[in-house]
């Protein structure tokens, strides 16, 4: 039986049929001996396996209308850069990281620890190009080629061998992705214009996971456009990986002799009504990486105790609140402490936390940010904080996942929230090969909003261009003008980007 789309493309012509028909009899054996080798190296459900082999049709089609031969098409997207991913059944399943356990717990609808890490190229993205990227790339990330389930104890998760899809961009950053969704995966590919995004739901990876994942794409997309060299790049696709890539990084740590616990005092919160859209704005502060380093040595400080003292003063500027500590979230890396390959969370955090009263001026306030900085952000704080996540993780092991998931909610609403008044999470200058470099002209780094925090601020860098990002959870422009007044006075040139308000 034909279905509905077969009889519509028959009806109105299939263009790589059409393609195929008008090729001389040499060129089509060719292709059908490519296509041969495809089927060789897919044993996906046939819906899926359709869709695989589209991709394959529409890169071939995009190629030959812009001028390349189809001895050199067929060359770049030879089938062998499939692997054997799609060639075997599912057989690999992952327990969740120790700090990716919270996050399946503390999501409900409409709100869920997402994150989106995106780079802007020299050139629009072609999307046919993009697919090919995600189909030859997804297997180098056994980790991300997966479903979320749950267990009876806890959620894990299940490799999915499906297609993976990028899709054009349309709609607010950081949605809640659909895990519930049977094979549903954990993260999406997005385009728009100049911009490859991809979001994350933080269950199975963080910040520098998701970089390494983003730059492994770009990197596959480059050399199918022709601009990357045709020897391996970044990471060899082609190349089995280390089980060390996705391993669960925490377990190899020692725990310490004592234990730090999450509960602290709650904190400020900036003012502004609370907007059904999460977020409701995303920001991007574009700024030279070199005018962001002189302002921050001009008050003796590093870049990130200088905009944690300007985000002080800026969540003064947004509250009328005049008692009380504001408190901001600092992830701390621990790969910087324990060397680690993994591309799963191995991130902890740490808080600076200041009186209202103490929040006057940038000088006065960066040796203590400093301070609590070395202090709270150690290897021996992280030790201590670890050891209490799973000694917490321990005691609900034989807890049914029904009993925790409610219990959870609520511990993460007043541990993951009031305790903070807003997040700083920089990511550093990311490092790229000469080659990628000339291709790329900037990144960006956006936290998905919180249960109540009005703002999330992170920060990338890539060559000379630096990009704070500020995920809006309220219209209220208080926190943000305060923060381009502080940059410009000390001579930042702030160029200001990001989305219309989302406002219901």
């Amino acid at each position: 039986m034909i279905s509905g789309s077969e009889r519509m493309k028959t009806a109105i012509g299939d263009p790589f049929e059409e393609y195929m028909e008008s090729l001389p009899a040499g060129d089509r054996a060719v292709l059908a001996d490519f296509f041969l080798d495809f089927d060789s190296r897919c044993i996906l459900a046939k819906a899926e396996k359709r869709k695989l082999r589209g991709d394959f049709e529409k890169a071939v089609l995009y190629y030959v209308n812009s001028g390349l031969s189809l001895d050199r098409a067929l060359e770049l997207l030879d089938p062998v850069n499939l692997g054997g991913f799609y060639a075997r059944p599912a057989a690999l399943w992952f327990p969740l990281d120790d700090a990716a356990k919270i996050y399946p717990l503390s999501m409900k609808p409409g709100s869920m620890s997402v994150f989106r890490l995106s780079v802007y190229l020299r050139e629009p993205v072609a999307p046919e190009l993009l697919q090919m990227a995600l189909d030859f790339t997804i297997r180098r990330f056994p980790s991300f080629a997966t479903t979320l389930k749950k267990g009876f104890f806890w959620h894990y998760l299940d490799t999915a061998k499906r297609r993976f899809q990028v899709s054009e961009e349309a709609d607010i950053p950081c949605r809640p992705l659909k895990v519930s969704k049977s094979g549903s995966p954990a993260f999406r590919v997005l385009y728009w214009n100049r911009r490859i995004s991809v979001e994350f739901f933080h269950v199975l990876t963080d910040g520098s996971g998701g970089m390494l994942f983003l730059k492994a794409l770009t990197g596959e997309y480059l050399r199918l456009k022709g601009l990357g060299p045709e020897e391996p790049h970044l990471w060899d696709l082609g190349e089995n990986p280390d089980r060390e890539e996705f391993e669960n990084a925490f377990a190899r740590i020692e725990q310490s002799p004592s234990s730090s616990g999450f509960m602290d005092r709650a904190a400020l919160q900036m003012d502004g009504r609370l907007s059904r859209n999460r977020p409701c704005r995303v920001l991007h502060f574009k700024m030279e990486a070199s005018q962001l380093r002189q302002a921050a040595k001009s008050h003796a400080a590093t870049v990130t105790v200088y905009l944690l003292a300007l985000m002080f003063i800026a969540g003064k500027a947004a509250t009328d609140e005049l008692e009380g500590e504001q408190s901001i979230q600092v992830p701390v890396n621990m790969r910087k402490f324990y060397p680690s390959k993994t591309v799963r969370n191995f991130s902890l955090y740490c808080g600076v936390r200041l009186p209202v009263d103490m929040i006057t001026y940038i000088d006065s306030m960066t040796e203590e940010i400093s301070r609590q900085l070395e202090s709270k952000g150690s290897k021996e704080a992280m030790n201590r904080m670890l050891t209490g996540t799973e000694r917490l993780v321990n005691s609900l092991r034989f807890v049914p996942l029904a009993v925790k998931q409610p219990v959870a909610r609520l511990i993460y609403g007043f541990l993951g929230d009031k305790i903070f008044t807003n997040t700083l999470s920089n990511l550093g200058a990311v490092q790229l090969p000469d080659w990628m470099a000339r291709e790329i002209e900037a990144m960006d780094f956006v936290l998905g909003t919180a249960i109540s925090n009005r703002a999330g601020c992170s920060l990338v860098t890539v060559k000379d261009t630096a990009m704070l990002s500020i995920a809006k959870l309220t219209a209220d422009p208080s926190f943000e003008e305060k923060l381009y007044e502080l940059l410009s006075r000390d001579g930042v040139e702030v160029k200001v980007e990001g989305s219309e308000l989302y406002e219901g």
